[in-house]
């Protein structure tokens, strides 16, 4: 059974970080496609950022040069270092698993709460 399970959410002032924490079970982060996406209220859920099995990474335009994805294999766990926060950063965060698999199977975490206050 696939779990993926956030933490490292909450309340930050503007200007300062957070580190996202995704915790996988049930698959390895290191074969698969891995990504943090947010939603903000009244607003579509949207991409943050991806690593695939390889180790590229890509970035919504938005948050490039303040939050960096990182995997730690050996902990089966994905980061998301969200640096130089903004009000606009205020979100759920949620972790995706796209599996490397003929039918592609997605996964989600249930997500995490961020909230810059300005």
């Amino acid at each position: 059974q696939v779990q993926l399970v956030e933490s490292g959410g909450g309340v930050v002032q503007a200007g300062r970080s957070l580190r996202l924490s995704c915790a996988a079970s049930g698959i390895s982060v290191s074969v698969n496609t891995m990504g943090w996406y947010r939603q903000a209220p009244g607003k579509q859920r949207e991409l943050v950022a991806t690593i695939t099995s390889g180790g590229s990474t890509d970035y919504a335009d938005s948050v490039k040069g303040r939050f960096t994805i990182s995997r730690d294999n050996a902990k089966n766990t994905v980061y998301l270092q969200m640096n130089s926060l903004k009000p606009e950063d205020t979100a759920v965060y949620s972790c995706k698993a796209t599996l490397n698999t003929y039918w592609k199977d997605t996964y989600w975490g249930q997500g995490t709460q961020v909230t810059v206050s300005s």
